[in-house]
């Protein structure tokens, strides 16, 4: 297939250890490939997975012309592996969707209608969100209205990587090269006509979450640094208050000398000490962080290394 003989729609799923979910993934995918008509792919990337699921997808992949699956050299992380998938990906149009069926492929004819009234993107917002504790619903609410407050850039809320786009867009998108990617937020950066789709977000099919603690909190700071100063300049108007308060301190030991007063030696010192320090240290973090990621930056390496890819007529 020829870059002019691009097929309809590309179908991008990225996959860590999704070995029981991926057949009906992909089952599911398929009928509504069929339902919809033309020519299609789906292109699924294995992102270092430890069970069966690159098995699995060259099984698909043999049992059907239209997948195409990538393993990547090892785990680079779900947004460099959707990445991935999207840069070998062919499509006119392009379905981001995660293959643990939370986000049902069958919404895409409703994409699709909303796309041919002139829609850039079209992105899936969350009105429930099935088999997910209260801890993970708060902290994901409490995340997008912190983004939001943050940033300049309007990034709907309730919404995840579920979307549909254009070529148009896709190409823009990665001709962007930041490493630590938020690719929710660079679709919303790009602008164009983007409409949303409301839907309910199921529980997983199979499986367990790819999104710990640990991994929001990191997809979080990633999110803030990528699209906002403001901590930066927090930092700064912070120092000016700590400034303000050891100054304070100073001028009042100096009144206390002057006038013979028996200031307490070491209690207003410490303490003193101890506030503008934790500060310090905390504004220092800040300011690490962005310049950690700009380090990364600088470094040029690849974004990702591609092992393989079989199925379509890819050799």
């Amino acid at each position: 297939m020829s870059l002019t003989d691009r097929p309809a729609l590309s179908v991008v799923a990225p996959c860590f250890n999704e070995e029981g979910v991926l057949p009906e993934f992909v089952k599911r995918v398929g009928a509504v490939l069929d339902k919809v008509g033309g020519s299609a792919e789906i292109v699924l990337v294995d992102d270092g997975s430890r069970d069966g699921t690159w098995a699995v997808m060259g099984e698909a992949a043999a049992r059907d012309p239209r997948v195409v699956a990538v393993r990547l050299m090892r785990n680079h992380g779900h947004q460099l592996a959707l990445t991935a998938g999207l840069s070998v990906c062919r499509g006119e149009r392009v379905l981001i969707i995660d293959a643990d069926l939370q986000d049902p492929p069958e919404l895409l004819s409703d994409m699709m209608a909303l796309m041919d009234q002139g829609a850039d993107v079209v992105y899936g917002q969350r009105r429930v969100r099935e088999g997910e504790s209260l801890f993970k619903r708060a902290t994901a609410a409490a995340f997008y209205r912190v983004i939001g407050r943050l940033t300049d850039v309007e990034i709907p809320s309730d919404t995840g990587d579920f979307r549909l786009m254009t070529r148009r867009v896709l190409d823009l998108l990665l001709a962007m090269p930041e490493r630590h990617r938020f690719i929710r937020g660079m679709v919303a950066w790009i602008g164009g006509k983007q409409v949303p789709l409301q839907y309910d977000r199921k529980a997983r099919a199979a499986g367990e979450t790819k999104y710990p603690l640990t991994k929001m909190v990191r997809f979080a700071i990633d999110a803030i640094t990528a699209f906002s100063v403001v901590p930066l300049m927090a930092s700064m108007t912070i120092g000016w208050i700590m400034a303000i308060v050891g100054f304070a301190f100073f001028v009042y030991s100096m009144i206390g000398f002057v006038l013979g007063y028996n200031i307490p030696g070491w209690t207003s010192l410490m303490a003193a000490t101890g506030l503008l320090g934790g500060m310090q240290f905390l504004m220092l973090g800040i300011i690490g962080a962005y310049l950690g990621r700009l380090y990364d930056q600088n470094k040029g390496r690849p974004l990702f290394m591609i092992r393989d890819i079989i199925g379509g007529d890819r050799k």
